[in-house]
């Protein structure tokens, strides 16, 4: 949501809405076979696990660690600034040079960092702000620069870290078509500008192109969506009278696909974790104040019992 072509992107998104916008009442959608649906949720976790536990995964991240402009020295030695897993990388790997919007990497002699599977002696790096960044590995390592607000850090991967092997599952609550809801989306013209916290404190402005209502027990609720970088699915956080006690304390997340005919689906079945729940490495965005529900919503993951943190 941080550049131009995002809020094309948005604008596109709200002439196409326009366009197909047929108001109807609300209406509670569930699926004509419930044994299929049963076998999309069980799917959908099963996706979700693999994603979770993969090599690249959430479970692999090993640390964090902020930036500062100059030189910030890298290797497994504890006076370096990102100091590496112990006995994954030399003492003195290298350095990442930060001047201005200058992100550069110098590595030492013989580090043996790579990037796309060719050795790297000096190079110009990019973080994840305008898109994919540049992907650094070192055996069993990788890494890569992350911009939140006006920070940039180096994000650390091991495949072996031991959050990987020492995964529990995740519990869940059980299947119930009754939270999967056909749901109205309000569109907002011109987009509303929301502040979106993470779990750092960092604030950062985030365009919604409208929100999804829907209905429980004949109660009208209302969330919030944005629009991730690159996706084309709505992206709902949100917390609910569950968050803290039986699903994770800094609220769950959630994909919506994008209306048609003014109309979406949005399913709790298939509400999860943000990745905080699962490491301390992670920079989470939390609801805002307006997707908090006053309601219990009994549906998708529990919150993980094996964190660490």
């Amino acid at each position: 949501m941080r550049t131009a072509a995002l809020t094309v992107f948005v604008f596109l998104l709200i002439i196409a809405i326009q366009a197909a916008w047929i108001p109807g009442e609300l209406m509670n959608s569930t699926p004509a076979d419930l044994g299929s649906y049963d076998d999309e949720i069980m799917a959908w976790r099963k996706s979700r696990v693999q994603d979770l536990t993969s090599e690249d995964g959430w479970l692999a991240l090993a640390g964090l660690f902020w930036l500062h402009p100059g030189k910030n020295t890298i290797g497994c030695g504890s006076s370096r600034d990102v100091v590496l897993p112990a006995g994954k990388a030399p003492d003195n790997a290298g350095s990442i040079i930060v001047t201005g919007r200058s992100i550069r990497l110098e590595t030492a002699p013989e580090a043996g960092i790579t990037s796309d599977g060719e050795p790297v002696t000096a190079l110009e790096l990019h973080s994840d702000a305008a898109g994919k960044p540049t992907v650094l590995k070192l055996g069993s390592l990788s890494f890569h620069v992350i911009k939140r607000g006006d920070k940039l850090g180096l994000r650390v991967k091991d495949r072996d870290n031991p959050d990987r092997a020492s995964f529990k599952g995740i519990e869940y609550y059980p299947i119930d078509a009754g939270w999967r809801f056909e749901g109205t989306f309000v569109l907002y013209d011109p987009p509303k500008s929301i502040p979106i916290t993470n779990i750092l404190g960092m604030v950062e402005d985030q365009k919604s192109p409208g929100a999804i209502s829907f209905q429980v027990s004949g109660v009208t609720y209302q969330l919030d969506a944005v629009i991730e970088q690159g996706s084309k699915e709505l992206f709902i956080m949100f917390a609910d009278k569950t968050t803290g006690s039986e699903t994770y304390g800094s609220g769950r997340y959630l994909y919506a696909p994008m209306p048609s005919n003014g109309r979406t689906i949005i399913d709790f079945n298939k509400a999860y974790n943000p990745p905080c729940a699962f490491t301390q490495f992670a920079t989470c965005p939390l609801p805002p104040r307006q997707n908090r529900l006053p309601i219990a919503i009994q549906a998708g993951e529990k919150k993980y019992s094996g964190a660490s943190h």
